[in-house]
């Protein structure tokens, strides 16, 4: 069977607003050539991101109605804490309203100057915290994962061979943190096999360094590694996502994603020292450890989407929905990141518009075709995102220019997939007409969600 059923029925419905082409290109221009600007009610297909844009299932919107408001307590933290001690063996849970928070916590306490965060791919606000720290963040991702276009099934490994090189370089007394993000999101959305994350377990214990997972979308890098790693093909998804925490000293996790909630995250480890340290901060700034920045409703509904994400029929068709439109692509001749991976759709911005240098953001000239052509909005992974200045304030660009198209959870239909290929592969066609943008206007920390851009003429 080629069909594609979704493994959910459709409860309740939310209006899409259609604009013309003529009207997007005013929109666009008003927002500064910036997605995040745009107002989401002139967007026809939302694919900014698959954070808090999920669709909640019935279970969890009738845990919403049994969440306990209590300030300290309350026996929605308690069954949020055991489904997290269930799915990840580690005793210490905090929560948090979202990942970012996690993470604020968790790099304030363990950051600071001349310290090295050390991973495959740090995300966005991960790298922005630790440099708020004052600390560096530094990606060690394998090989496979620098071609996006030549298929391999785990490009989301971090490199072992130059971990080591780096800790004997660099010293591990300087290096409080090893941090892996399943799947890599930066790279691609590509999974970590268990083998690399027992290889990266070993190097860390070996030198006295933690190991913490950034475990956002765990479930669909679980889901991965039953599909392409010998000797899971039989073993449960809850039993692996179980063996991939095992190895781990702690991990964060933004319920955004692989916990189908609107809002909400967590810290969990095993060092009682660094949880009472963590646990103090988060009093500060967040609220009582059991609450921590979140309403008793929201913890409800992550300890349900929690154990819903490990149904395999939902993953399955969550990754077999991604690989369809990944495949759609590749038979248009689109550069697209292969194989497909599990929450997005990466769009190879520099091989989709070689004429486009990467000083003039090819990623962000194709996220705003994208829409013009469809009112499709995605958010580019590149230059602007990830680019830094010299000293003589040139651009020292990013590893990779891409373009993601990060699908909410159980809100898109396939007819919905199918107009987004349709409208990716007429931008193609026409590709020699876009453009390279420059920026008019930035700050100085996660510049892309707000910097203001224009056409070069």
């Amino acid at each position: 069977m080629n069909t594609i059923i979704e493994p959910f029925k459709i409860k309740s419905v939310e209006p899409i607003y259609f604009n013309t082409k003529e009207e997007r290109k005013k929109i666009l221009a008003e927002a500064h050539y910036n997605p995040f600007l745009i107002h989401s009610v002139d967007v026809i297909i939302d694919l900014l991101t698959d954070s808090g844009t999920s669709a909640m299932s019935s279970n969890q919107w009738a845990g919403i109605m049994q969440g306990d408001e209590s300030y300290a307590g309350s026996p929605s933290f308690f069954r949020f804490e055991e489904t997290i001690q269930t799915i990840t063996g580690m005793p210490l849970v905090i929560p948090t309203h979202q990942g970012r928070a996690a993470e604020k916590i968790l790099f304030s306490i363990m950051g600071g100057k001349g310290k090295y965060f050390v991973s495959n791919t740090l995300f966005d606000t991960t790298r922005a915290n630790i440099e708020f720290s004052g600390a560096e963040g530094v990606d060690l991702l394998c090989e496979e994962g620098k071609h996006p276009t030549i298929p391999a099934p785990f490009k989301g490994n971090l490199d072992v061979e130059q971990l080591k090189k780096f800790i004997a370089e660099n010293g591990a007394e300087n290096i409080p943190l090893c941090v892996l993000t399943v799947t890599n999101n930066s790279g691609g959305g590509q999974p970590v096999s268990m083998e690399n994350i027992k290889a990266v377990k070993k190097v860390c214990a070996d030198n006295n360094i933690p190991m913490f997972i950034d475990a956002c979308r765990f479930a669909e890098n679980a889901y991965f590694i039953k599909l392409r790693e010998k000797g899971y093909a039989d073993v449960s998804v809850r039993d692996i996502a179980k063996e991939m925490f095992s190895y781990a000293d702690g991990c964060t996790m933004s319920a955004k994603k692989d916990a189908f909630a609107n809002i909400g995250g967590f810290l969990a480890m095993h060092s009682k020292d660094l949880a009472l340290k963590c646990r103090n901060l988060l009093v500060i700034t967040e609220g009582f450890p059991t609450y921590g920045g979140l309403a008793g409703r929201d913890l409800e509904a992550i300890a349900i989407g929690l154990k819903e994400v490990m149904e395999e029929s939902y993953l399955h068709y969550r990754i077999r929905s991604i690989e369809y439109l990944t495949n759609k692509l590749i038979a248009a001749g689109v550069p697209v990141m292969q194989p497909a991976g599990g929450h997005a759709v990466y769009l190879d911005a520099k091989g989709f518009l070689p004429h486009i240098p990467v000083n003039q953001y090819p990623g962000q000239a194709l996220v705003g075709a994208l829409y013009i052509e469809g009112g499709i909005r995605g958010v580019e992974i590149g230059s602007l995102m990830f680019g830094k200045y010299d000293e003589e304030h040139q651009l020292v660009p990013a590893q990779l220019e891409l373009v993601r198209l990060a699908i909410p959870r159980r809100v898109y239909t396939q007819s919905h997939i199918d107009y987004v290929a349709e409208v990716i592969i007429e931008v193609f066609q026409h590709r020699d007409e876009i453009v390279g943008m420059e920026i008019t206007e930035e700050s100085e920390i996660l510049r892309h969600f707000t910097a203001k851009l224009k056409p070069i003429k």
